[in-house]
């Protein structure tokens, strides 16, 4: 890539055209898993466009926007699970969105607080935040299925142990694409990819 498009792409505007563009796929993927009947994975897909767009809104500026690169990472697993049916592929697809989830959190506590992390606590810090979204999502398919009917967990085809083993590898899988995804952190989105160059120059002043 050039200097002179990699400028362009750091710029606010482009980046913010990007990230829109992106959000605007995350919802349709919603609006997809909605009308096949996944109504978790829509709610998810939800969930992960509604913290895309969580700075610009509490901001109310539109251009306060993830890196663009970061909100691909979110909306390629979202639109995946999407589309797909296989089992495998829809296991992957969930590891690497809820990963993607605790990045966007992390990205945005670097980008638009006075949080500052080191390295070693990035990564930590968004391994421990996706454990703990993986958490939530399990507890939410629990919850569905106990009050629906649903077997997006509690399989009436699977003994307790089968399904205690699948969940216990559902949070070892999750725990690895967090590792991954802290690594990206620290060593993509705080060094190459100027989350804060990106930000209009009347945002700062909100985040002092």
């Amino acid at each position: 890539m050039s200097r002179e498009i990699g400028d362009l792409m750091r710029g606010a505007r482009t980046n913010a055209a990007l990230s829109w563009a992106l959000i605007a796929l995350v919802a349709v993927a919603a609006g997809t898993s909605l009308s096949r009947g996944d109504v978790l994975w829509a709610g998810f897909a939800v969930v992960v466009a509604g913290l895309a767009v969580l700075p610009p809104v509490a901001l109310r500026e539109p251009l306060a926007m993830l890196p663009w690169e970061v909100t691909a990472l979110a909306a390629l697993p979202v639109l995946g699970g999407a589309v797909t049916r296989v089992d495998m592929m829809g296991q992957i697809a969930t590891y690497l969105a809820v990963a993607a989830v605790a990045l966007i959190i992390a990205v945005e506590l670097h980008v638009f607080t006075t949080v500052r992390m080191s390295d070693s606590f990035a990564v930590v810090f968004v391994v421990v935040a996706t454990t703990a979204a993986a958490g939530v999502w399990a507890v939410v398919r629990w919850v569905t299925d106990r009050l629906l009917g649903t077997t997006f967990m509690l399989d009436p085809e699977l003994s307790e142990h089968a399904i205690e083993t699948a969940l216990m590898w559902e949070f070892v899988a999750s725990t690895a694409a967090g590792v991954v995804a802290g690594l990206v952190f620290t060593l993509y989105v705080r060094r190459y990819a100027y989350p804060t160059d990106r930000v209009p120059t009347e945002v700062p002043e909100v985040r002092s």
